[in-house]
């Protein structure tokens, strides 16, 4: 609340300042708003100063967007002389002082460039939207990359798991926050706001939020979760439970994270879902002692594009079995009668599809790499259009064993090493 009041006083002052001070400049190129931005000295004039560069920003079109991205990235770096006196003087006598003194020089313009542009009340709204699209420009302009770089830096000191606040969503929400966790929800969609209330509302279901201060009423990541006796195998038998909620709590033994939505397109590489996961976990511990086992029911979304790679990029023992799959009809009775084949493809490709020394699936990666294991595999377990398409209807189900995350993470992170259920060992191909 003080955060917000403060915000409401700064966001008066600059409107206030505006009219009295700066109504003559309102017609400044952003390019001169970015140099008075840099050279002012004034507390105020340069919160002022920040909010016209981020209003100019929005109003200008794509390619006058791509110009300011460019700017910032030929116009904004360290100076250079500066850097090469530094890194002279480091050379010659490397102590810590020296090296403190590179350090400073070395840093971009840009940082304290974005750091006066977040002065102003919310900046980082305006900031997070700004990423977004400098996201859109990366593949065609790799030369922006540095700039993207020094957005996440920043982002990620701003948005450090100290300034995160978990919520509980329910039907209490704010009606604003409810409406956002409607249309953020990347994974199984929610139709209606009777489908969100039944995800929701009900006694064992429960969903969690992290929230920034600076970002009122904007949830960056969010979590759904059931409570269940057992380890559930297929998204319907939680989407559709007819009985939800009727049980006694004493009875659920199992949480299970069902859907995990990053909600801003501008945080990507931001990670959140770490400290999400581990709170929630605590959350639900203190609330449901009788509690013990916490698992993912997780889609696979690169399964099919793997399966649609130029077989010289597969290992000579699973071309065969990946053609096969991928040679199914893609209709439901097929789906289902050819279970077995689908889970050893997806677990073969859980294992041995890779990006460097890490799994090729997004949500393998997310989940390995924050120390848990695949426990079970579900075919037919989403027999949507999205899910068969994507996965061939299947689901796994990831295994946060708390007596294990750390050395299944460590494992993970220096080797590549994926940690599995021995009741999968079944499912390997053998590779000579």
């Amino acid at each position: 609340m003080a955060f917000k009041q403060f915000q409401d006083f700064l966001g008066g002052l600059v409107k206030r300042q505006r009219k009295l001070f700066f109504v003559a400049n309102e017609h400044d190129s952003i390019d001169e708003l970015l140099k008075k931005l840099m050279g002012t000295v004034g507390e105020v004039s340069g919160i002022v100063t920040a909010r016209q560069v981020l209003d100019r920003y929005s109003e200008l079109e794509s390619d006058l967007k791509l110009k300011f991205f460019k700017s910032l990235e030929q116009d904004f770096n360290a100076e250079e002389s500066l850097v090469e006196k530094a890194f002279e003087k480091y050379k010659k006598n490397p102590s810590s002082a020296n090296l403190n003194s590179l350090s400073k020089v070395a840093e971009p313009q840009r940082h304290e460039l974005l750091r006066r542009l977040n002065s102003t009340p919310d900046a980082t709204h305006n900031l997070v939207s700004m990423r977004k699209d400098l996201l859109g420009y990366l593949q065609a302009h790799p030369e922006l990359n540095s700039v993207d770089d020094d957005f996440v830096r920043l982002f990620s000191s701003w948005f450090g798991r100290g300034f995160l606040v978990l919520q509980t969503i329910n039907w209490s929400t704010s009606a604003a926050v409810l409406d956002r966790i409607i249309r953020y929800e990347a994974v199984h969609e929610i139709k209606d706001w009777e489908d969100l209330r039944s995800r929701i509302e009900p006694s064992n279901r429960r969903c969690f939020a992290f929230f920034h201060p600076a970002l009122a009423d904007e949830p960056l990541i969010f979590v759904e979760v059931a409570l269940t006796r057992e380890i559930p195998k297929s998204i319907d038998s939680i989407l559709q439970d007819k009985d939800v909620g009727h049980d006694d709590a004493s009875e659920y033994k199992t949480a299970t994270f069902y859907s995990i939505s990053n909600c801003q397109p501008g945080l990507k590489n931001i990670s959140f879902g770490n400290f999400l996961i581990k709170q929630v976990v605590q959350e639900l511990q203190a609330e449901f002692p009788s509690i013990s086992k916490f698992v993912t029911l997780s889609p696979i979304p690169g399964f099919h594009s793997w399966l649609n790679t130029p077989n010289n990029a597969k290992e000579t023992a699973l071309v065969e079995l990946a053609e096969e799959i991928k040679g199914l009809p893609l209709s439901t009775d097929i789906i289902e009668s050819k279970g077995e084949v689908i889970k050893k493809g997806v677990f073969n490709y859980l294992l041995r599809a890779k990006k460097g020394k890490y799994p090729l699936d997004p949500v393998a990666r997310f989940h390995l790499g924050n120390g848990a294991s695949i426990h079970q595999l579900n075919e037919s377990a989403d027999l949507s259009e999205k899910g068969i398409s994507q996965s061939r209807g299947a689901m796994v189900n990831y295994l946060y064993d708390l007596n294990h995350i750390e050395e299944n993470h460590e494992l993970y992170a220096t080797e590549g090493g994926i940690e599995y259920s021995d009741k999968l060992k079944s499912l390997l191909v053998k590779v000579q």
